[in-house]
This record gives structure tokens, sequence and C-alpha cells, in this order.
């Protein structure tokens, strides 16, 4: 193996059988410090200057300016602001939870991170045109993993509130568990596309998958299964408009009320390594990771030297982070241009649009796997061969449309009916109701 491949075993072992020696150990350990406490924590805290200096360019501001240039020290001095604040809890707190809390939640959004390639790593032995990808660990079932894991968020944050021995952090944290559940379930609802593409749960699998089909995301059922992707990531990491567990603040905080100090700052660090970890993970289902359209740069240059390898593995991470950080623009995008959903209606959405849309995304998606991915012949229509990805267009680009137009016209007769109702002041119950 060469010395460039060597020295990065830890972050793409996955495939490989490796001595534990003291020297593996000692560059494992070395990687796990780096990625905690210097890689993310980086990350996180220009994540959160990026936001301010969006949001200020959308609202005709400056943005932060006044510690360092261009405001650049100014995550530096919000993270000392917080280790040095006191750290107060409530008398009545349990406190091995009340602490254990952020902490679960920041190990859950770490975790997230373990099987996510963020480049192509060595190329595999028995399939050289296939690579093991730049990834610390690539579990067969890497997909179900990374749903395990994240489901943990939802049981931290209940346990947040709960431990504080306050009422409106309990409510604030059942609140925050409902939304977390509803839209998890079309969250998993739009990789099953990819997976039924792939044959496989593995990322690097989906990686390399793309490697030869192209993104996933040219399709119609692809383009549909990216934006449901897209919509319940923002519930899952609680960003606008879908912040209903951080909008309490105009009562109380919500489940976090009865933090300070670096404790309330865990929860921070682990929202935003979310917003990155889902960005991460969607890179990697629908934009093919650190591919690019048209240029197959991987086997081109290969990995089997270290200067190719440093090549190919340098491109990939530099466009997976491209990629990652433009689906992040598009998170402050969203928040500053959308308002805040109202609950009802938030939840309307997860259950009676997102989740219908999804379950039948799946059917269209095997459609497109029968006409263009499965192997076979290319159509022949009135004496000419039409291409396969031709026949998928034409085939599940109306089933997709008929399939919006069906949900939001059944959705949009449901409200009409409501507020008929309310405006005759009559409800199913018998009593006024309101406009929604």
């Amino acid at each position: 193996m060469n010395f460039a491949a060597e020295w990065t075993l830890p972050v793409m072992w996955a495939q490989q059988q490796v001595e534990l020696e003291w020297w593996t150990w000692l560059r494992w350990g070395l990687w796990l410090v780096l990625g905690f406490v210097g890689i993310f924590p980086g990350v996180v805290a220009y994540m959160v200057w990026a936001e301010r200096k969006v949001a200020a360019r959308f609202q005709d501001r400056i943005g932060p300016n006044r510690v360092g240039p261009l405001g650049l020290l100014q995550p530096i001095a919000d993270a000392i602001k917080l280790i040095t604040k006191e750290n107060i809890v409530p008398r009545a707190a349990d406190q091995v939870v009340h602490l254990m809390a952020p902490v679960l939640l920041l190990v859950s959004a770490f975790l997230v991170l373990a099987v996510v390639p963020f480049g192509f790593g060595t190329s595999q032995v028995d399939n050289p045109a296939h690579f093991n990808g730049f990834v610390p660990i690539d579990p067969p079932a890497g997909i179900l993993y990374l749903i395990a894991v994240a489901s943990v968020g939802a049981l931290a944050i209940f346990l947040a509130g709960w431990s504080s021995r306050n009422k409106y952090s309990l409510l604030g944290a059942m609140r925050a568990v409902a939304q977390l559940v509803s839209y998890e379930v079309p969250q998993v609802l739009s990789i099953i596309p990819v997976i039924l593409w792939t044959g496989s749960l593995s990322l690097v699998a989906i990686m390399n998958q793309q490697l030869d089909q192209g993104w996933f995301l040219w399709s119609p059922p692809g383009l549909l299964a990216f934006t449901l992707l897209m919509i319940a990531n923002l519930a899952e990491v609680n960003r606008t408009p879908f912040d209903l567990p951080e909008a309490e603040s105009e009562i109380i905080a919500g489940y976090h009320t009865e933090y300070s100090g670096m404790r309330f700052g865990l929860f921070f660090l682990a929202e935003y390594l979310s917003v990155f970890a889902v960005c991460a993970l969607t890179t990697v289902v629908f934009l093919g990771g650190g591919s690019l359209p048209f240029v197959d740069y991987p086997r081109l240059f290969g990995t089997e030297t270290n200067t190719a390898y440093l090549i190919t593995n340098g491109l990939a991470i530099g466009i997976t982070a491209a990629k990652i950080l433009f689906l992040v623009f598009v998170m402050f995008w969203v928040r500053a241009t959308l308002p805040r959903l109202r609950v009802d209606r938030l939840m309307n959405f997860a259950w009676k649009t997102m989740v219908p849309l999804s379950l039948a995304n799946v059917l269209i998606a095997a459609i497109w796997y029968e006409c263009v991915i499965r192997p076979g012949q290319p159509v022949q229509a009135l004496g000419f061969s039409l291409p396969k990805p031709v026949l998928g267009w034409l085939i599940t680009l109306p089933l997709v449309l008929a399939l919006l137009w069906l949900v939001f016209w059944i959705n949009r007769r449901e409200w009409n009916a409501e507020v008929k109702a309310a405006r005759t002041g009559l409800t199913r119950g018998g009593l006024p109701g309101i406009v929604r």
C-alpha cells in the first residue's frame, strides 16, 4: 500500500483487514481527536459565522465585523464566552440525565458522519473501476445505521426536557419529539428509491453506482425524492420554517430552557453539526459525492501511486465540500426567506403531503428501474431505437406530475371545506371554528 493511503488508513479501513498494533491505535486516536476537537467544531463555528453573514446580506445589514477582519474571529469569541459562562442547573433536576442529554445529542450528530464517504479512497481489488471510499467505516447496512443513530437525537431532546423538572421544558420536548418522529418517516422513505436503484444499503456502494449511472438526482423520481429529503432534513434539524421546538422562545425556550453555559453550547454545536451531516448525506445519496457529471476523473487519475491517490481524493474532498456548502447555503436562504409554520400545519404537511408523496414515489422509482437501470436492449418504437433514459423520462415524468397534482388537490379540497365550515360558524363538533 502506498504511503498516502497507509497514513489515511483510519478513514478508509472499512473493507480491509488491519492489524491492531500500537501504531494503528495511535493513528486512529489522532484522527478522532482531530475530528472531535479540531475539524468539526471549527466547521460548526464558521457555519454560524457564515449564516450570520448570509442573513445580514438578505436583511441589508453588515453582520459580524468587529472581532478580527470581516468578523472572522467572532466564532472564537463566542466559544470563549460559552465556555466561561456559569453553568446553572436547577436544584430539582436529575443531575446525571441533565448532563448526558446534550452529550447524547452531540454524539448522535457525530456518529452520522462515521459512514459518509468524503472521497473515493483506494480502488477495490476485485473491481478496480469502483472504490473503497474515504470513510471511517462502510457497514453493509450503512443507511440502516444512519437511521438508528439519528433517532437517538429525539431521545436526547426528550431527556433534556424531562430531566429539567420544568413543565414548560417537558412540553417543549414533547412537541420537538413529535415533529422529529413525524418527519423522520418521509426522510427515510425518500432514500428508498436510491436503495432500490443501487441494490445496497452501503453509502460507498451508492457513490460507486453513481459513477456508473450518473447522479440519482437526474430523474423524475430522483428529483422528487431529493426535494422531499431536503424538506425533511430542514424539519429534522429544527431549521426554519420548521423550527417550532425553538420558536417557543416567545414564551419560553423549549426543551433547553434550563440549560446555560457550555451545556447550552453543546445543543448549539449539535444542531449545526446535524445541518452539516444531513447535507453531507444528501450530497452522497443524490449528488454523487465527490464525482462530477460528464468527467470521470476518479478512473482517469486512479489511486495506484501516491500522487494519483492524493490528486483523486483531494479533488473528491474539495468537490464534496463545495456541494455540502451549497446545500448549507440553501438552508440559510430558506431561513432568511420563509416564515415559520404553525404547529398544526407543520404536522399536517408531514402526514398528509410528504408521506403520501414519498410512498407513491417508491412505486415510480421501481418503474424507472425497470425502464432504465435493469439490463436489457433499447426499446424499438416506430423503427427507431429509443434510449432507455429517454423512455424512463417519458413514462415517469407524467406520473410524478400527476402525483403532485393529486396530493395537493386532495389537501386543497380538504382545506377549502374547513374554511367554508369555519366561515359559517360550524365545524364537525358543532362549535364555531377558526379560519386556518
